[in-house]
Parts: structure tokens; sequence; C-alpha cells
């Protein structure tokens, strides 16, 4: 019998060790040279907090659960109950089938089969490959059926510096805007200057201390088309996660669980994301894929 999080895949490379699990193409643990570079979980765990989960068709929030798309109305499930919300896409719980299994490469692949909500056929391959600069995973989007349908994605991994939490480290995050949410549901309100929310102008290193951030980023500075976040302890060691002009978007989130206190703040969760919250509705950098159409994205995690 397969473990809760599924089936098991382990691939090794360059001081990289990293857990693949079927059930969301779930990255579940990372390592360089023995040290977590993510928040990992048991493979007989229910994956908590989406923690490593791919996620598609579409990052983040539908406010509602409802959009337009080519003049249709659309409903989807509420999976965020407790603030009305469609999250993080369709295919969290998907089983996912081994297409590649190689010592340091895995590709896997699901199908989103029309649905309320999201009546489009949509194949998905995940891949993860081990390089010398970090794990790379790469989301292809195939559109395997008969009406152009709205697409986004981006990864939810919950970086570790080190020892300690959250609060004990210090990050870089070269954005110059952020996106403004409601403090009830997250819903998003104005994308804004950083400089008009200095708690959130992580522009240049600084500790993060008690902030709390669940927010998406934008205008990111780039060195030859990279961004980059780093996320170090006071020794200057740590975690880095890297991602081309294919995600304009960055949502960072300090992992806030006070009534848990074994989960709070244990892992900041940096997630590129194609399109912003709600862009079904905004329409913000959404990927429309055209019948037979591809589209593909990819980021890195590397040790610092």
């Amino acid at each position: 019998m397969a473990p809760r999080s599924g089936r098991q895949l382990r691939i090794t490379g360059h001081g990289y060790e990293a857990d693949i699990a079927s059930v969301g193409a779930t990255l579940r643990a990372l390592t360089f040279d023995g040290r977590d570079l993510v928040v990992p979980f048991d493979a007989d765990e229910v994956r908590p907090a989406y923690r490593g989960v791919t996620l598609a068709p579409w990052p983040n929030r539908i406010v509602d659960g409802r959009y337009r798309f080519a003049g249709v109305e659309h409903q989807l499930a509420l999976t965020e109950p407790a603030r009305a919300q469609a999250l993080h896409g369709l295919l969290a719980w998907a089983e996912f089938e081994d297409r590649l299994v190689l010592d340091d490469r895995v590709a896997l692949a699901a199908v989103i089969e029309p649905q309320i909500g999201y009546p489009f056929r949509v194949e998905v391959e995940v891949e993860y490959r081990l390089e010398a600069d970090g794990l790379r995973q790469t989301v292809t989007a195939r559109n395997i059926g008969a009406d152009a349908a709205p697409w986004g994605t981006g990864p939810h991994p919950y970086l570790v510096a080190g020892a300690g939490r959250v609060d004990d480290w210090t990050l870089t995050l070269p954005a110059s805007e952020v996106l403004t949410v409601t403090p009830d549901r997250l819903s998003p309100v104005a994308v804004e200057p950083v400089t008009e929310h200095p708690e959130w102008d992580f522009r240049e290193a600084r500790p993060i201390g008690d902030v709390f951030i669940d927010h998406a980023f934008t205008e990111l500075a780039r060195t030859d088309g990279i961004a980059e976040v780093h996320l170090v302890t006071d020794a200057g060691t740590g975690v880095g996660l890297a991602w081309d002009e294919g995600c304009p978007w960055v949502q960072v989130h300090t992992a806030d669980t006070p009534a848990v206190p074994a989960t709070h703040r244990i892992g900041l969760a940096v997630e590129p994301m194609t399109c912003p919250p709600d862009a079904f509705n905004s329409g913000v950098d959404l990927v429309t894929l055209d019948p037979g159409g591809t589209h593909a994205a990819s980021w890195r995690i590397f040790a610092v």
C-alpha cells in the first residue's frame, strides 16, 4: 500500500537529495549535504499546508471561486472554506503518473479533466532535475482539449535557512511592488510600491523579525533575466530560489500558525507565479492555452 503522500521517488546529485511524492507532484524534502533546504514532511503523512505541491491551473486564490472566460461564467468549488475562495488549483490531491525516472531526474504527469468550474482538458507534466546549481522544477502544460483554457502555475516550497525560525533569518526579496489584500479573506486590493509599506521592503537584506507576510510581489529586479530570493542565517548560509521572466510574480508567506506552535513560522513560503492572485478575473499575466498549445515555466532551489 502506498504511503499517504503517494509513491516516493528519490533523486540525488551534486550533494543534493530530493524526495518527490506522486500526489500533487510534491517536493516532499530537499537537502544539501544533509541540510534541509525546505520544510519536509513524512511520506505517510497527509501533506500539510500545501507544502511543496505543484499549483495548477492557477496559483493562489480565485475570489469567490467565480470567473468569466471567453464570455462564459464559471463557478469553482471553494477549497478554502474559511475564506470562501478557490485556492491553489485542481491538482493538489491528484495522483501523477511516472513519465521518466532517472537517478537525478524524474518527470510526472497528470491530466486535468473537464469539470464544473474548469471545463477544459489540460495535460500537466512536472519535471524535477538535480544540477550543479540546485534543484530545477519545470511545469509544462499542454491543452489537449477542444477549447482555449486559462492557465497559471507555480510551486509552494517552504524554505529553511537553518536552525531557528522565520523570525531569525535574513531575507533578500528584490521586489519594488506588493499586492495589498483584505485582512479577512486575502482578496487582492491594489498593487502599490513597497516604499509605501516599508515592513514588506526587503530589497536590501534584513532580518524578517516578527513581520507578517502573505502577499504577492512584482516589479522584480533581475540579473540577466533572473530574479533571486535569498534566505540566510546569521552565519550567511541558507537557501535561495531563482526564476526567469516567465514568472513575473512571487508569493511570500511567513507560515503563521499561532494556534499550532509546532508549525508556527518554521519556514518561509516562496512561490514564483506566472500570474498574480485572482488572475482568472483580472486577466493580469494570465496565460491562454489554445487547443494544442503548450506553456512551460521553471524555477530553481539552491543552497547558499
